[in-house]
């Protein structure tokens, strides 16, 4: 009769590299678990393909808590193998072939792991979520990365709904049983570099009802304020310098425009706007009045120095 939950001799090596003494197979309880996927979440998020394989080598060897709480007492199980699979005839909501970070993890039999055993095997204990940060985040919408546009996760835009992509994964630190996960099959909180919103900031940001913030969130929010002011105001001036070019430029190849109507055009039009105006305008000055170089290539004939004279 096959014995469930226990592992076999290959999973019980894997194991046995994370303990510091060889366990037998009867002392050592294996559960496989789905981390995370492809598909888009309940926080219009999604992971890569990509990320989730690379997640797959960082989730190894990490430990499971729950409910996120780091507390070395809240410490249960660990995940001795990851890996990255295609389910056959499984489409993702926007008809992708869906892709699973799948895994395996063991605990110790013992008397204090006895009722977590029990919940595990009856399905009680099953939603899981994974913590982990990423150092890219491209909009659905306009294949930027967020912060770079203004499109808003969650938002139609030309009956397109905007969410984003998660890639280049740099850290897994640790994955957790939680009541109610992100992703319909696993759940999923996320974290990002430092200097970038934590989700749940974001999500408390535009949820549309009042929301308390953390003296953690709000130095988190401070950061992310400072940061972008200071892109706005680079902004500001590159667009200062295009819109300055432009009037002079509009000045000698569109004499009989209004600068009325022109500062009505320019401020209506985005940076990247402004530059193709900027670039159409040169190209007609220079067609209009093409500079004549200040020396002009001569003929050169034997002992005759007029090739080195301006016209």
């Amino acid at each position: 009769m096959e014995r469930k939950n226990f592992p076999s001799e290959e999973e019980l090596g894997q194991i046995n590299k994370y303990t510091r003494r060889q366990f037998a197979s009867d002392e050592v309880y294996v559960f496989p678990l789905t981390l995370c996927d492809n598909d888009i979440d309940r926080d219009n998020e999604r992971f890569s393909v990509n990320a989730l394989k690379k997640l797959a080598e960082l989730f190894t060897g990490v430990t499971g808590v729950t409910d996120h709480d780091p507390k070395s007492d809240n410490q249960c199980a660990r995940i001795f193998s990851c890996k990255t699979e295609f389910v056959d005839g499984k489409k993702t909501s926007d008809g992708l072939d869906y892709c699973r970070l799948s895994a395996k993890a063991y605990m110790p039999r013992t008397e204090s792991n006895s009722d977590l055993i029990i919940q595990l095997d009856s399905g009680i204990r099953k939603e899981v979520s994974v913590g982990c940060s990423v150092a890219k985040k491209i909009c659905s919408v306009c294949g930027k990365e967020t912060g770079k546009c203004g499109h808003v996760k969650g938002r139609i835009y030309d009956s397109k709904k905007c969410f984003v992509t998660l890639d280049e994964p740099t850290d897994a630190y640790e994955w957790s049983f939680v009541a109610i996960p992100a992703q319909k099959s696993a759940g999923v909180t996320k974290s990002y570099n430092k200097g970038e919103c934590h989700l749940d900031i974001e999500t408390k940001l535009f949820s549309g009802t009042e929301q308390e913030f953390s003296a953690e969130e709000m130095e988190m929010l401070a950061d992310s304020f400072r940061t972008l002011k200071a892109k706005a105001a680079d902004g500001e001036a590159y667009r200062r310098k295009l819109e300055a070019e432009i009037n002079k430029l509009a000045a000698f190849t569109l004499p009989e425009l209004k600068r009325d109507t022109l500062d009505y055009i320019t401020s209506k039009m985005s940076a990247v706007q402004l530059e193709e105006l900027s670039n159409a305008l040169s190209k007609k000055a220079a067609q209009t009045a093409p500079l004549k170089p200040q020396l002009s290539p001569v003929k050169n004939t034997k002992n005759n120095y007029n090739a080195f004279k301006g016209i």
